[in-house]
């Protein structure tokens, strides 16, 4: 199927579902607050079951159709859906090949994209223009060009859109962005971030293809290489799909770690809808940390195992505040329980990150998690691995999203394959 004529033929019969929210439509098609809403999986891997029963907890949600290249997988998650779906109702999932069969049916209301990185900006994309809402498991993008290509679709369709970045809705990360937010460690001067290495060329043997995987389709609009297992397990393997630390599939430990750590640093000095203004890395050939980035500020973060993984140490004039999933720890032992006064500064509340997006679907507001912000944390990872890889010293403009390093520009995005194109929303 040529993406280009199925977007042409069937956006023009969807285009008001795509312009227009459809709980001020109406007639058939009404959303009310309290009615269904459907979803639809594109991807469904093993970060999906805890998407699926995260979101299938909620009431008015309801899987309807899943679509993957994998059908060994794809059977496996309909089985998974149609015991989550049991407890509300009999309707059974679909499944398909080919997503767009998928984004085709007009009784599906929103997508959850679970799908590798690389596949992240045309499936958001083709989303958004055939009217659905969209939860994006992080990170955003692959690359810092189909980042912003994603926040054009979504606002031009008028979508809502959840980026994955989940720990916006855990209290201890909470907790210590509205700590730094309010200067109660004074002015923060260093921030160290452990997140592991970043990117690297894909080096694998390619191997023959299993007989259940479309591996053309997988691959998709990046650069084709072989199959080989590490970057699509089987079902029956206990690994994690390691396509996230190679080059156009993923972008490494700075991407898979550094979209939920840096997105926390973003949000605590207030950079929701800017960025850090430099990078500066190491200049030891293959470094894979001492990398350090600079907010307009002068706040300076730095890529380094500081002494915890996959956390964060905050350091300011009067003290400092260290965060992970597993604990929060203040200088001053006071602020791990302070109360705010009604004169802080307080951030989104949310403390189930799928209820946030359904709450913003029914009242179409923004979410914790939103594209815009989605993207911003995106570019950070993305222009890291840029310097790692460059070796040079550069610097970025977050009005423009420009580089001072015609290099570095070149590396904002990616050459596509074969038909695949993200630049028609």
């Amino acid at each position: 199927m040529n993406r280009k004529k199925f977007i042409t033929n069937t956006f023009l019969a969807v285009a008001g579902f795509s312009i227009v929210p459809r709980h001020v439509l109406g007639g058939t098609n009404f959303l009310a607050p309290s009615d269904r809403i459907n979803l639809g999986y594109i991807g469904t891997g093993k970060q999906v079951p805890t998407l699926l029963n995260g979101l299938g907890q909620l009431p008015e949600t309801m899987v309807i159709a899943a679509s993957d290249v994998d059908k060994k997988k794809l059977a496996h998650f309909i089985n998974l859906a149609n015991q989550v779906n049991s407890t509300k109702t009999n309707n059974a999932v679909n499944g398909y090949a080919d997503y767009r069969e998928l984004l085709e049916r007009k009784d599906i209301d929103a997508i959850v994209v679970a799908s590798p990185d690389h596949w992240h900006a045309l499936h958001t994309i083709d989303s958004a223009k055939m009217g659905k809402d969209i939860y994006c498991e992080k990170p955003l993008s692959l690359t810092i060009d189909e980042g912003r290509a994603m926040v054009n679709a979504v606002q031009k369709h008028k979508r809502v859109l959840q980026t994955g970045s989940m720990q916006r809705s855990q209290h201890n990360f909470r907790h210590a962005a509205e700590l730094v937010r309010n200067g109660y460690i004074g002015k923060v001067h260093t921030i160290n971030v452990s997140v592991g290495e970043p990117i690297k060329q894909c080096d694998l043997p390619s191997q023959p293809i299993p007989e259940y995987l479309d591996w053309d389709m997988w691959v998709g609009p990046s650069l084709y290489r072989g199959y080989h297992p590490i970057l699509s397990p089987p079902l029956e393997s206990d690994e994690w799909a390691w396509w996230r630390g190679y080059r156009d599939f993923g972008g490494g430990y700075i991407t898979d770690w550094g979209a939920h750590m840096f997105d926390i640093v973003q949000w605590a000095l207030d950079m929701d809808n800017s960025g850090p203004t430099e990078f500066i890395p190491p200049k030891t050939a293959g470094a894979i940390e001492g990398l350090y980035f600079k907010y307009p500020n002068g706040t300076r973060v730095n890529h380094k195992q500081w002494g915890d993984s996959n956390a964060i140490q905050f350091i300011g004039d009067d003290g400092t505040i260290e965060v992970s999933r597993s604990f929060l720890r203040c200088s001053n032992p006071t602020l791990n329980d302070l109360k705010f006064s009604g004169k802080d500064k307080r951030l989104h509340y949310s403390d189930n990150h799928y209820a946030d997006w359904i709450k913003s679907i029914k009242d179409r507001s923004k979410p914790v998690a939103s594209v815009e912000i989605g993207h911003r944390t995106a570019t950070v990872c993305n222009a890291v691995n840029i310097a790692y890889e460059l070796q040079k010293d550069i610097k970025w403009n977050p009005k423009t999203e420009q580089f001072d390093n015609a290099y570095a520009n070149n590396m904002k995005s990616r050459p596509y394959r074969g038909t695949w194109d993200y630049k028609n929303y």
